[in-house]
């Protein structure tokens, strides 16, 4: 895939989680690694429903601001890029239900998702990682424990980050973890989430380790 194409895939990423009310107006951010190094991101201010190939701004894995005006989020971004040689794609979205989670039930630590196999099969685990101010260096810097292990993270009382090896990785990866937090809102709702028995998740961490670290 050349960069054009790399551009034109994050334009359409970007559209379907707008229209799937992952991204609201000009909130969350997606970027790519292009084949030189330079890291492509949608700039900031700019709503991800309508945003275009000729928008992106552009950075050095450094930092440094090569092209236009990126977001404020962009040291989230590099922080992945720099820790998983195997992101080529990084989105930031804000996924209602997945961050009414952390507001609601702040104790947890992750998504109880052992209620699931799909979870387990698709991507291990969904970690929720500690609040820390978003667009600072402190919310870059609270990733690193759960990197590179982990591709789908949930940003407490913010939003959620899912990067991968291209971007229909990482947004089925936004997509399945909102779609994951209304079916335990719902099981909460209908009573309390029930979980598979332990022998069970076991298996499904193995098949899990078969598959390989992709979201699926």
């Amino acid at each position: 895939m050349n960069d054009s194409e790399i551009l034109i895939a994050l334009c359409e990423a970007s559209r379907r989680l707008h229209d799937a009310g992952l991204l609201a107006a000009g909130d969350g951010n997606l970027s790519a690694r292009l084949r030189d190094g330079r890291i492509a991101m949608t700039p900031a201010g700019v709503p991800k429903a309508w945003v275009k190939p000729q928008d992106f701004t552009y950075l050095a894995l450094d930092g440094r601001v090569l092209e236009g005006r990126p977001s404020s989020e962009r040291a989230m971004h590099l922080a992945i890029y720099q820790a998983c040689p195997e992101a080529q794609v990084v989105i930031h979205a804000h996924p209602p239900v997945a961050v009414a989670w952390t507001v609601a039930r702040p104790e947890l630590n992750e998504l109880p998702a052992e209620a699931l196999p799909e979870v387990i099969l698709g991507a291990g685990a969904i970690p929720i990682v500690p609040y820390a101010r978003p667009g600072t260096p402190e919310l870059a810097a609270s990733l690193l424990p759960y990197l590179p292990a982990h591709r789908l993270l949930v940003l407490a009382r913010h939003g959620a980050v899912a990067w991968g090896e291209d971007a229909m990785e990482a947004s089925g990866a936004m997509e399945r973890l909102e779609h994951v937090a209304r079916i335990l809102k719902a099981a909460v709702e209908l009573g309390g989430p029930t979980f598979l028995p332990p022998d069970e998740i076991g298996a499904l961490h193995r098949m899990r380790a078969e598959l390989g670290p992709r979201i699926r």
